[in-house]
């Protein structure tokens, strides 16, 4: 008996735990609905708490290095203390909010190169080993990040890559201790003042913060750098309007915008290292503006702050437990 115990201490011959979702597709603002299955062990055992939580990998900076990390950034409890009983097996159903800033992983079916995903299920043993679960989730757009994406095709732009980086970004209401980027690479007809384009979104119940990061090629005599433009939608607008033209003036607009601010004698934004290339930082001051008849601004050198907080916890290579 008192071997047993010893085992069961280890994990052996415990309780163990296998989350189903009832679909692993969803989207922000939506939920995520399943169930925790319980297969008790070889003797009974007091558990003190299960909780499900969403987590994903995000690239933070170290000693002048950038790493990825796995961080957890919603949590929710399922259960309170239980006594499961030696074989019992029990199930818990739960429906998860999906925060509404939820990266996109997925779309048109297709995983975005560089996104993972997972539903993680911990269980809380007194006096053992805790065990956990995995679950791959698939978070597709809402429809008007949907339409968004579908304008920068429609433009010719190709996609290079999508991440989360660990910041903030000024100016909006980002609740996450990340945001994301998806990366393409330059039309041909902005190639000559374009590189790539990050595009970010910041969603709320309300609407999107479209955020732009254009990366603008150097001439003869100038450097390349950074521009940033900021606008607004609301999600009534998927529907209403040609996005690719919106797109196309949002780009236009963010692009000629640092020459004017130039000219005006704001001079270059400051760059600080983040990573794989340096941001704009420093030029400030809202450009009140519509774009296309849509509520839109533009903040010049939009300031993306480095935030402190997070855990984080996992495999930092992956998911595998």
């Amino acid at each position: 008996m008192v071997f047993k115990k010893m085992l069961s201490a280890f994990g052996v011959g415990g309780p163990s735990v296998d989350t189903v979702l009832a679909n692993p597709n969803t989207r922000p603002g939506l939920t995520l609905e399943g169930q925790v299955n319980l297969l008790g062990g070889d003797a009974p055992a007091a558990i003190e708490q299960i909780v499900v939580g969403l987590v994903t990998r995000v690239e933070m900076e170290g000693h002048d290095t950038e790493y990825a990390g796995i961080m957890e950034f919603h949590r929710m409890p399922v259960s309170g203390p239980l006594q499961l009983a030696a074989k019992q097996q029990l199930s818990i159903p739960f429906q998860l909010p999906v925060p509404w800033e939820t990266p996109i992983t997925d779309v048109y079916g297709q995983r975005l190169h560089g996104m993972t995903m997972g539903l993680r299920t911990e269980l809380a043993i007194a006096r053992a080993v805790d065990k956990s679960d995995l679950d791959q989730v698939n978070v597709h757009p809402l429809p008007v990040h949907e339409r968004i994406l579908e304008a920068f095709q429609r433009l010719g732009f190709r996609f290079k890559h999508a991440d989360l980086e660990r910041g903030r970004i000024r100016g909006t209401q980002q609740t996450l201790p990340f945001y994301q980027e998806i990366e393409f690479f330059a039309a041909p007809q902005y190639a000559q003042t374009i590189n790539e384009v990050e595009l970010t979104f910041v969603t709320s119940p309300h609407g999107v913060d479209v955020i732009l990061e254009c990366d603008k090629r150097g001439g003869f005599f100038s450097s390349g750098h950074d521009v940033f433009g900021r606008y607004q939608v609301s999600h009534a607008d998927a529907d209403r309007v040609d996005w690719a033209q919106v797109v196309d003036g949002w780009l236009r607009e963010t692009t000629s915008r640092y020459g004017s601010l130039r000219a005006q004698g704001f001079g270059m934004p400051h760059q600080h290292g983040h990573g794989h290339h340096g941001r704009g930082m420093g030029v400030g001051g809202v450009v009140a503006g519509a774009a296309l008849g849509m509520a839109g601004g533009m903040i010049a050198g939009e300031m993306i702050e480095d935030a402190v907080e997070g855990d984080f916890g996992g495999d930092f290579g992956g998911f595998e437990e």
